[in-house]
């Protein structure tokens, strides 16, 4: 039996995209280098020049958790992918055949995987980056296979990093991790497919023999698009509450200051993710139930505003975080696994509920050219401007430009 190293290389190297996947190709693009332009000013930014443009990119690609995610795998694709392939001087087929493999590896390493504490869009994408890369550069089935395995060194992160800037950085070490491995296994260096089989082993993957999901398409079930800049985890609630708010006929028929109590019932599997219960800064909002809650009441919809630490630390915020409480409920193996339903109770007795499945911007509900146009804007006046016409050699110029490195102290 081939190793599933040599398997998934195999289907990279022959995959031929179709229009669909091409569509969902420069979707990709344009989104990624959207949430990318938008982190230039976070620190991030700084602490990353000196990391190589694959890293650079990724880490201040991943920093506002603006970018997309694979819901089967768990795994945030394009953020790691798109990198790689630009770091590369890859194109739309290169990013599909990472994207692909990243897929298919992260559904083999399941659930399980991720709810052990893994970041598996770290330890997904180093060994799909090195697919992307290489694809790129050309390199056959056999070289990809054998960049995959090298690329098993950088394939870690935890979600202990959630809330903290080691959260990006790590997805940054993946990124690079990948196009590390991929110039090595051109260059002539050798390792065992096999390593891959083991490594999968040691971390718990839930299948362990072959993939067995379909060879079309390039991304099986799909990207979610985030409409709110905050973890996948959240957009549920915030969506979902917001929808109580409109259940009243009007906005103002009620204030945050009228809301006494929130309560959410959800899968446990759902707000995995969400680790920080009384978070104290911007990043660790972005984590947090209680304050998917709070932000949702007093912001509306949630902007890159609503996660800095000061509108965290508002004195309101924290009122309706303590007011919160939360059912979570058995089973579950996704953060998109069954409902969402939210109870809120008003000082005059008023009870408002709202339930929720789909978040708008998931695959059942795809962003439309309005929403995107929204995000777009909202990444930068100069963003929509930018990415007109854009292609990959251009989007390639264009984070070079803006996302300079430096040399090492």
């Amino acid at each position: 039996m081939p190793a599933i190293a040599e398997t998934l290389a195999e289907w990279a190297y022959g995959f031929e995209p179709d229009a669909d996947d091409l569509a969902l190709a420069r979707r990709s693009l344009l989104d990624t280098v959207a949430v990318t332009l938008a982190g230039r000013g976070h620190p991030v930014s700084a602490l990353a020049a000196e990391l190589p443009d694959a890293a650079r990119w990724a880490a201040v690609g991943h920093v506002l958790d603006f970018d997309d995610l694979h819901i089967e795998s768990t795994t945030h694709i394009s953020v790691v992918i798109v990198p790689a392939v630009l770091a590369a001087g890859g194109d739309a087929r290169a990013y599909l055949a990472g994207a692909g493999v990243m897929a298919r590896l992260g559904t083999l390493l399941g659930w399980s995987h991720y709810a052990a504490g893994w970041h598996a869009t770290c330890t997904a994408g180093a060994p799909a980056a090195a697919v992307a890369a290489g694809v790129a550069w050309g390199l056959t089935p056999q070289q990809l296979a054998t960049a995959m395995a090298l690329a098993v060194p950088g394939a870690g992160g935890v979600q202990a990093a959630f809330g903290t800037h080691s959260k990006s950085l790590q997805v940054g070490f993946a990124a690079e991790a990948g196009v590390r491995a991929a110039r090595l296994a051109r260059a002539g260096a050798t390792a065992d497919p096999r390593a891959v089989d083991a490594w999968l082993k040691l971390v718990g993957a839930e299948a362990t023999d072959e993939p067995t999901m379909p060879a079309r398409p390039a991304v099986p079930g799909g990207l979610a698009i985030k409409i709110f800049p905050c973890c996948y985890a959240m957009q549920r609630p915030v969506a979902a509450l917001r929808t109580a708010r409109e259940l009243t006929g009007s906005t103002q028929d009620f204030t945050p200051s009228d809301v006494t109590a929130v309560h959410v019932t959800t899968p446990a599997a759902t707000v995995h993710p969400l680790i920080h219960d009384r978070p104290d800064t911007g990043l660790e909002g972005k984590f947090s139930l209680p304050y998917a809650v709070a932000t949702a009441l007093l912001d509306g919809f949630p902007g890159f505003g609503a996660f800095t630490d000061d509108a965290v630390r508002r004195p309101e915020a924290r009122r309706l975080m303590a007011a919160v409480t939360t059912e979570r409920t058995e089973g579950g193996a996704g953060l998109l696994d069954g409902e969402v339903d939210l109870t809120v109770t008003l000082d005059d007795g008023r009870v408002l509920r709202s339930s929720l499945a789909h978040p708008p911007g998931s695959p059942e509900r795809p962003p439309t050219d309005a929403e995107l146009a929204e995000k777009f804007a909202a990444c930068g006046s100069d963003v929509p401007a930018l990415l007109k016409d854009m292609t990959w050699e251009s989007a390639r110029a264009l984070l070079l430009a803006e996302l300079p490195g430096k040399a090492p102290a």
